[in-house]
Parts: structure tokens; C-alpha cells; sequence
């Protein structure tokens, strides 16, 4: 049976998948990244994962896989196939395209950011099908987003399109990692929402999660709290809305799977800094967290189509 290798690389594990071409789930498997024992190890356990996944189709399917598509986190060059820096994972400038081909024999191996990947697979799948243009947004442990255009998802020039997290909305604000103050994921992240609840409720395990749970209690605290993340989110994606113009905006991460608790306030507070934009429809997006795997898969296609196409010309 004809299919591809579908990886998506996280902070702490490995999903993966073998897709057929209708897009559906052949085969599903898991594995931890191994980041304790360092880039080097996370490198070769992920060159070994795509491995044993061929093995698996070759044996189950009748054929090995045609191609293989890998989302990673971090700053990815996808043209030249390069790993170029992950904080979480600790490495640079691995060339994993080229690592991939090897390993799973000459191979075709599309390599893609892990936010821009889900994007591509929540726009073409999920809950932005049949949109021409859309925003993908990535409520995490920081923010970041996926341009959508007519089924494709923009990288930009040097692979930074979409991190709308370092969007400047509180100038001189809190400190980012990023070497800038005021970035919209130091106060609309989950991670920034399970700060700033902590601090109130003075228990430092207090998670965005709870404070979620403590506004459908009404609890005036958690009111404040999550009130000021929305205030500030909205503020964010006006600036994204100028610029981009989409059809709809779709809201992931952990921070969405509080529902209607967190996208009733955000559309009213969209809504009341509108001007003369037009308001995108906004919704939750809708594959969880098998996007990033899913994206991954039609990556691996779409390089597919690619060859097939440049072969028929040629």
C-alpha cells in the first residue's frame, strides 16, 4: 500500500504515523525525544524512529514508504532541509533532511516547522478547510502562528513567517527571551496565564488550567487575570489582522482547550478593537495534537506531487 512516514519532533517526544495518500492513519506510534542524553542522541533517535517506521511499512503495508515529512520545533531553513536552532532540544545546524534521506535509503524528505506544519494540516483538514486565507495561532508555552494561502502555509524569507508571539503589544513590558520587552507570549500564553495565576493564588502549581476552571467559577481573581491575557491577545492579533487580511483565524494549544471560556471574551474583545478591518470568523482548531503528524504527512505528498510533476515535464 502506498504511503508516506508522517514525524513530528516535540520538547519532550516523537509522534508519528504512516499515512496513505487518502491521508489516512496506517499505522501510529510514540517515543520520547530523548533531550537528557543531548542533541546528538535526540539526532540519531529520531534518524533511528524513521527508520524502524520504513521497517514497519515495508513488513505491514507490502512497500517501504515513498517519502517521509518531519516537523521539528525551533528555526527551521525547509529549503536547504536544516535544523537550524532548537532551545529545547539543545541543537544547530543539523542537516536532517540529508540525515533522513540516508537513513531511510535515498528516500525524498520534506522538513518543515512544527507550528507551520499543524498550521498547513488545520487549514487543509481541519478547521480552516476550504479557507483561502487564514491565520493559524499556537497557544502554547509561548505564541506562534501559520500563514495560510490558498492551501499552502507562507515560511517567509528567512523562515520567521508567523511568530506572532514576538509581536511587541506592551512596549517596555516584561522581558523576552527573544532580546525584546513586551512580546504577546510574555501575557497571552499558556505558560504566561499559568505564571501570572500562580502568583496570585500564591501556589506555584497553579496552571492556566486551573485559572480557567476558577473564571467558570467566577471567581473575580481569575476573572482579572484571564481578562488581561485576552485583552492583550486581542491586541496582538488586530496588528496580525491588519497585515494579513484572513478569512478566519484559528486558535490551538493548550490554552484553547478551555473552550468557550476563552473564545467568547476573545471574540468580543476582537470585535470591540475592529475599525475598519473586516472581522475574521474565529475558531478552535481541530486536530489536537495530531496536526503537527497529519502536516507532516501532507508535506511528504506534496513533495511526492512535486517530483511526479517535475518528472512528467522533464
Amino acid at each position: 500500500m502506498r504511503h508516506v512516514i508522517a514525524l513530528d519532533v516535540g520538547g519532550t517526544g516523537m509522534k508519528a504515523a504512516l499515512v496513505g495518500a487518502g491521508g489516512e492513519l496506517l499505522h501510529r506510534a510514540r517515543r520520547a525525544t530523548g533531550r537528557e542524553r543531548g542533541p546528538d542522541a535526540v539526532v540519531e533517535g529520531i534518524l533511528d524512529f524513521a527508520a524502524e517506521l520504513r521497517a514497519y511499512g515495508t513488513e505491514q503495508l507490502g512497500a517501504p514508504a515513498l517519502a517521509a515529512g518531519v516537523a521539528v520545533p525551533g528555526i527551521v531553513d525547509e529549503e536547504h532541509g536544516v535544523a537550524a536552532y532548537a532551545a529545547n532540544l539543545g541543537w544547530r545546524d543539523v542537516p536532517l533532511r540529508a540525515l533522513l534521506t540516508d537513513r531511510l535509503g535515498g528516500a525524498p524528505v520534506a522538513l518543515g516547522h512544527d507550528v507551520r506544519t499543524g498550521g498547513l494540516a488545520e487549514g487543509r483538514i481541519g478547521a480552516g478547510q476550504g479557507t483561502d486565507r487564514y491565520l493559524f495561532v499556537a497557544l502554547g508555552t509561548g505564541i506562534a502562528g501559520a500563514i495560510g494561502i490558498a492551501g499552502r502555509v507562507e515560511a517567509g524569507a528567512h523562515g520567521f513567517a508567523g511568530e506572532i508571539g514576538h509581536v511587541v503589544v506592551r512596549p517596555g513590558g516584561a522581558p523576552c527571551p527573544c532580546g525584546q520587552r513586551g512580546c504577546l507570549e510574555r501575557y497571552a500564553s499558556a505558560a504566561a496565564v499559568s505564571e501570572a495565576w500562580a502568583a496570585v493564588t500564591g501556589n506555584p502549581e497553579a496552571d492556566a488550567a486551573d485559572c480557567a476552571r476558577a473564571v467558570d467559577a467566577d471567581d473575580p481573581k481569575a476573572r482579572e487575570v484571564w481578562q488581561h491575557a485576552v485583552d492583550t491577545l486581542a491586541d496582538g492579533l488586530i496588528t496580525a489582522l491588519t497585515l494579513l487580511d484572513p478569512r478566519t483565524l484559528i486558535i490551538g494549544g493548550g490554552l484553547a482547550e478551555a473552550g468557550e471560556t476563552l473564545f467568547t471574551p476573545l471574540r468580543e474583545a476582537v470585535r470591540s478593537r475592529i475599525t475598519f478591518q473586516k472581522p475574521p470568523t474565529i475558531v478552535p482548531a481541530a486536530l489536537g495534537d495530531t496536526a503537527g503528524c497529519l502536516g507532516a504527512g501532507l508535506l511528504a505528498w506534496d513533495l511526492l506531487d512535486m517530483t511526479d510533476g517535475t518528472e512528467a515535464t522533464s
